[in-house]
C-alpha cells in the first residue's frame, strides 16, 4: 500500500487447526492474491488464498482479510481478520480474474 505498511505474506506457511470433530488438520498456503479494498476508510487487505490440505490431498480456497490495527497493542500493524469478509463487486471481480490468469483449478 502507499503508506509503506508491508503486506503480510503467508505463502508457504503451514497451519494446524482443530476440526469440529477434534482432529488436527494440517494445511499449507500455496499461493495468495492480495488486493487493497478501495472502499475501506481505514485500510483493509482482501486475500484470496489457495490452501493445500495434507492428509486429504486436496486444495481449497479461502477469502480472508487483514485490517489496519487501531486498538492498543495492534496499532501500526496488519491484524488478521478472523471472520468472513464482505467484498465489493469490483474487488471480487478483480480477484477472480487474477485467479483465472494464474490458472487456478476451479476458476
Amino acid at each position: 500500500m502507499a503508506d509503506g505498511l508491508k503486506q503480510p505474506n503467508n505463502i508457504g506457511k503451514r497451519r494446524v487447526f482443530t476440526a469440529i470433530d477434534g482432529r488436527k488438520v494440517h494445511r499449507t498456503i500455496q499461493d495468495e492474491i492480495i488486493r487493497p479494498q478501495r472502499t475501506s476508510r481505514y485500510g483493509k487487505l482482501i486475500y484470496l488464498q489457495k490452501m493445500w490440505y495434507e492428509k486429504a490431498g486436496r486444495s481449497e480456497y479461502r477469502f480472508t482479510y487483514y485490517m489496519r490495527g487501531h486498538k492498543e497493542g495492534a496499532r501500526g500493524r496488519w491484524v488478521f481478520g478472523q471472520f468472513s469478509v464482505l467484498i465489493p463487486p469490483a474487488d471480487l471481480k478483480w480477484l477472480l480474474r487474477e485467479a483465472r490468469r494464474r490458472r487456478w483449478p476451479g476458476f
